[in-house]
């Protein structure tokens, strides 16, 4: 099994990155207790506005268990984003590792 990467792409109103990074720091979350889930990291881009939520994952199937289990809809039901905060939809990547070193 491969590492597995999911990371959600977002574009934030660049004079409110901090409200989101706030919101982010504040969310509950239950993805330690995940089997599978290896880490988190929120990440700020180079460019205002330009975000990721970064997961890394023991395998594709780990991520996939992960997206039907009760933790996901706990963690995706709390209260919506701010109207505003965001410029579209988030925007999801998957990634599976063929090297590492």
């Amino acid at each position: 099994m491969a590492t597995f990467i999911a990371m959600n792409h977002f574009r934030v109103d660049p004079a409110r990155g901090a409200e989101f990074e706030d919101l982010w720091r504040k969310r509950e979350t239950w993805l330690a207790a995940v089997p599978g889930f290896v880490r988190f990291a929120l990440l700020r881009g180079s460019e205002p506005g330009d975000y990721a939520s970064h997961t890394t994952w023991a395998s594709r199937e780990a991520f996939e268990a992960w997206t039907a289990s009760d933790a996901f809809r706990k963690a995706h039901a709390q209260s919506p984003l701010p109207k505003g905060l965001l410029a579209g939809h988030p925007r999801l990547a998957t990634w599976e590792a063929v090297l590492e070193e």
